[in-house]
């Protein structure tokens, strides 16, 4: 094993250049450390000013995420010893606009997830006295798949839709809508339909399917957006045969 491994690590301080540089930083190799531990280590002893996200280091957070060698990639669960001999190039996830080094800007991310309203709807609440809404085992197993979605954003830089499309509301926020369309509790079906049953929803995705390789979670968003595809079209057909049921 060698002694250090190379790491190539996109820089852009926005004060000092007008475009991104790469900048290589020689680190420890340690069969253990994931590539967020080298990362950790230029932050720590090389460079203090290396700006990127992290928080749990436990693959739960989801704020890791970046290109690592051209893959979307949590750096938390990605081993070094895997990416022999390198250099080791770690870019910020592809899509996002840059803020600093691998800081990349989520606003466009979290619009969207807040427009398919990732919460239980509910018309109306039962009293408290009546106890919680439970569920059986096959009712969780429904959704449950859905729900491990962490937000990383992986499968947005996999995607060449939402890189040809910005507009297209992208494969996670899809996920998440059918995590609650399929909850026994929930009753905002019909309002995630309308929003995603546009133009920039379900159908501009071509299917392609990158966004379920890379997801580190086994969400399958591309099969969720299959699965919503089929209930859309069911809908509309339901509205032109039985217009009346809509009134």
């Amino acid at each position: 094993m060698p002694e250090t491994i190379t790491l190539e690590v996109q820089r852009y301080r926005p004060e000092d250049e007008a475009e991104p540089v790469f900048e290589r930083f020689d680190v420890p190799f340690r069969a253990d450390w994931m590539v967020l531990d080298a990362l950790n280590y230029i932050k720590d002893n090389l460079d203090g000013t290396l700006s990127y996200r992290w928080a749990c280091r436990m693959g739960v957070c989801g704020s890791c995420g970046m290109m690592v060698n051209g893959q979307p990639l949590l750096t938390c669960a990605t081993y070094l010893e895997r990416l022999l001999p390198g250099p080791i190039r770690v870019e910020p996830l592809k899509g996002f606009p840059v803020i600093r080094d691998l800081v990349g800007d989520i606003t466009d991310f979290l619009e969207k997830l807040s427009r398919v309203k990732p919460w239980i709807v509910r018309e109306e609440e039962k009293p408290l006295a009546e106890g919680e809404y439970l569920q059986t085992p096959e009712q969780l197993a429904d959704y449950e798949q859905y729900s491990m979605c962490i937000n990383c954003m992986l499968c947005y830089a996999a995607c060449p839709i939402y890189e040809l499309e910005p507009d297209f509301i992208g494969p996670a926020a899809i996920a998440i809508a059918q995590r609650y369309n399929l909850d026994s509790r929930d009753e905002g079906v019909q309002e995630r339909l309308d929003v995603l049953s546009q133009h920039d929803g379900i159908w501009a995705c071509t299917f392609v399917g990158e966004c379920s390789v890379v997801c580190p979670k086994n969400v399958d968003p591309a099969g969720a957006i299959q699965r919503y595809k089929v209930a859309a079209t069911a809908d509309w057909f339901k509205s032109v045969l039985t217009p009346w049921a809509n009134r």
